[in-house]
């Protein structure tokens, strides 16, 4: 496969290829089990402008390196290191760009799931166009124990995916959920064996390489407009949860996370 850099950025977090129209975008950080820092969101955005609109990319795959995760969200290891990448977007790295920037490109974007898609992955995943799955694939919420939540496509547009029931009690009760119950919901496309995810993805990229990109824009575009608010209200809990994340009560999630204990919430309820 041809590997490319992006130009005039060093990929430190993601690995780009392109190879025969289709685009792949790797997040690169196996030890965190390929949670997210702020420069992880960058290079993200500059890989999906650069895949997006190029005219000869036809589909575009979002993966994560390793087999035991996706993506389980916002690094919280305490160690992110992330230099002149840190403090920018609503709650200091730009998710609500990332998130609208998958929406936004006119091909289709097809997450590629192996291991955990937990926290903000599960919302990276809920956003791609298509989910394959391999049968290790884990789904699930984690917010409510972090101190954390995703305001917008992660909680209003998951309802739309899996019912407002189910979507209710995929966060307000934080399990898990194998590929097999993702597809069932309506979370996934589809789950095969692990060794036969990489051939199975293929296969539905060829299918769209095949399909009139235009055809596929506009019908993206439509599929988009129907749940277009979600992005305004999205935005205007990003700005509540900036200020819920300078709490004590959210602290405590971090805290007992780093700590490996249960998070005390009980003691805000006083």
């Amino acid at each position: 496969m041809q590997r490319e850099k992006i130009p005039a950025m060093d990929t430190q977090d993601i690995i780009y290829e392109e190879n025969d129209g289709v685009a792949t975008i790797t997040i690169n950080r196996p030890k965190v089990y390929n949670a997210f820092r702020g420069r992880t969101a960058e290079e993200m955005l500059q890989a999906f402008s650069k895949a997006g609109w190029d005219k000869g990319i036809a589909v575009i795959v979002l993966t994560g390196a390793g087999g035991k995760a996706f993506c389980t969200g916002g690094d919280q290891s305490g160690d992110e290191h992330d230099g002149q990448y840190a403090g920018r977007g609503t709650i200091g790295m730009p998710v609500e760009e990332l998130h609208s920037i998958i929406r936004d490109v006119p091909k289709p974007v097809i997450a590629k799931v192996r291991g955990y898609a937990i926290g903000g992955g599960n919302v990276l995943a809920t956003l791609c166009d298509l989910t394959l799955a391999s049968e290790n694939a884990i789904f699930g919420q984690v917010g409510p124990k972090m101190g954390s939540i995703d305001p917008g496509w992660g909680t209003a547009y998951l309802s739309r995916l899996v019912g407002e029931k189910k979507a209710r009690e995929i966060w307000y009760m934080c399990r898990r959920y194998s590929a097999q119950e993702a597809v069932a919901m309506g979370l996934a496309n589809a789950v095969v064996p692990d060794d036969e995810l990489d051939a199975e993805v293929d296969r539905w990229c060829q299918e769209l390489k095949m399909r009139s990109p235009t055809a596929i824009a506009i019908a993206k575009r439509s599929f988009n407009a129907d749940s277009e608010s979600i992005r305004g209200g999205g935005a205007l809990g990003l700005q509540a949860l900036s200020l819920y994340y300078d709490t004590d009560e959210s602290r405590e999630g971090v805290t007992a996370l780093r700590e490996k204990r249960d998070p005390d919430f009980m003691q805000f309820r006083k």
